[in-house]
């Protein structure tokens, strides 16, 4: 069984995920690069669809032994029998406004991925599909590399449970929720 760390783009995956496998000695599998080499991503607009399906059943191909698992489609493609614990890093949705901003993201885009960090869209659907008891929820925001790296070991070795993050209580009090929601 493998460890996962998952969460919206810019919250700190890949970098975390490098740290944790020197630390663990694991190999690291990239749900984004394996979906990459098999082809599988479609340019829909300014999107990459992918085919969770088909990704699925490549990556149960590719799990036969414990790695450390990253990518934010993690909660579409894996199922709980492959996995020990998933991490889920979440981040400051105004840090990640910056984050995108700098990756050239459209403002369409960083509307969507600010929303579905404000709602725990991956949170949810992580707990969703592999419950409670193998997800963690770790806020990132201002944690130097080695921090979050200590702090996602803790959440590994069971020493810590969950982090409170509740991005929409401070959207709210800001009054900024009506720029990422139509309503």
């Amino acid at each position: 069984m493998s460890f996962v760390i998952t969460g919206n783009p810019g919250v700190g995956k890949h970098t975390i995920t490098k740290e944790i496998s020197k630390l663990l000695n694991l190999p690291i599998l990239d749900i984004n690069e394996i979906a990459k080499e098999e082809e599988l991503f479609e340019k829909i607009e300014e999107t990459n669809e992918v085919d969770v399906n088909k990704l699925e059943k490549i990556i149960k191909e590719k799990i036969f032994h414990p790695s450390i698992i990253v990518g934010h489609l993690a909660p579409y493609v894996l199922t709980s029998d492959q996995i020990k614990k998933i991490i889920v890093l979440r981040k400051n949705p105004y840090d990640l406004i910056s984050i995108y901003k700098n990756r050239g993201y459209s403002k369409e885009k960083i509307k969507d991925n600010i929303g579905s960090e404000v709602l725990g869209v991956i949170l949810y659907d992580t707990i969703t599909r592999f419950g409670t008891e193998k997800t963690i929820q770790i806020d990132n925001t201002g944690k130097s590399i080695e921090e979050s790296a200590e702090i996602v070991m803790e959440a590994i070795k069971g020493e810590i449970i969950n982090e409170d993050v509740d991005w929409l209580s401070v959207f709210s009090e800001k009054n900024d929720l009506k720029e990422f929601f139509a309503y």
